[in-house]
């Protein structure tokens, strides 16, 4: 496993497991010891996704233990309009069975960022959060925090894989030292329809899926492929043995279009 280095000082594995849309009781146990017991040490999950509780299930079935793992969580929306975070991070913990995150974040850029920021910033300053970043953040919602004169993000966690790269903005985000996670990095399944990711795949002696996250690590993205199936499980974690050369990242590079496939943080309504 590789891991990235956050601006406190804070170790990341650069690969996470996802659980987004994964249910609760029926999947979210299992697929999260499943991945635990794969190797990965990075888990991924959000108050809205109304998993916390299974995860924590998987968490202590999977016998690793808690410091051994780097566990993120969400604010919610409703709760950030509400100006209740440290009352949703409380709840959080709960439902998760620990007494602390190694990473929260807020989950779109609402009404009331900044206070929702400045209260992260303290529960971090209490020791409660280990490192603390935003989700689905544009450069303007990032100007407001600093304008604000908070403390800047450690993480913006977006949509992020081959067809809509946002390299100017990754680029800007890592040159501000704010890490860069990927949701969606395998394009929802989409890079199956481009032929590219067949023909690194046999070069390699990969699987397609493979190729696509083995991009995101060269540049320097931290990628949180999701999966409920043992065997995509391991596939997805197993991008450490082989590498693309510089042919290989600029012909993945050129399929960009930009083009989204989930919302457009300007225009949520939800």
């Amino acid at each position: 496993m590789d891991f990235v280095t956050l601006s406190n000082g804070t170790k990341i594995p650069q690969i996470g497991f996802g659980v987004w849309r994964v249910d609760n009781d029926t999947e979210a146990p299992a697929a999260v010891e499943e991945a635990l017991r794969a190797g990965y040490r990075h888990i991924d999950t959000a108050a809205v996704y109304k998993n916390e509780e299974g995860v924590a299930k998987g968490i202590a079935a999977s016998g690793v233990a808690r410091e051994e793992i780097f566990l993120t969580s969400k604010i919610w929306n409703d709760d950030i309009r509400a100006r209740r975070t440290k009352e949703a991070f409380a709840e959080s913990l709960e439902r998760l069975q620990t007494d602390y995150m190694d990473l929260c974040l807020l989950h779109w850029p609402v009404d009331g960022i900044v206070e929702a920021w400045a209260a992260l910033v303290d529960l971090y300053e209490e020791g409660k959060i280990k490192s603390i970043g935003v989700s689905n953040f544009k450069q303007h919602h990032l100007d407001q925090l600093e304008e604000a004169g908070l403390m800047k993000p450690m993480v913006n966690q977006i949509e992020l894989h081959p067809q809509n790269p946002q390299r100017a903005f990754v680029t800007s985000l890592q040159e501000a030292g704010i890490h860069v996670e990927a949701w969606s990095p395998l394009m929802q399944g989409k890079f199956l329809d481009f032929p590219l990711f067949e023909e690194l795949a046999e070069k390699h002696g990969k699987a397609p899926s493979q190729v696509v996250l083995r991009w995101h690590l060269q540049h320097g993205h931290i990628a949180l492929p999701k999966s409920v199936t043992p065997a995509r499980i391991h596939e997805n974690l197993a991008v450490f043995d082989f590498e693309l050369s510089a042919d290989d990242m600029a012909a993945i590079d050129a399929i960009a279009t930009d083009v989204r496939l989930g919302p457009d943080p300007d225009e949520i309504d939800f």
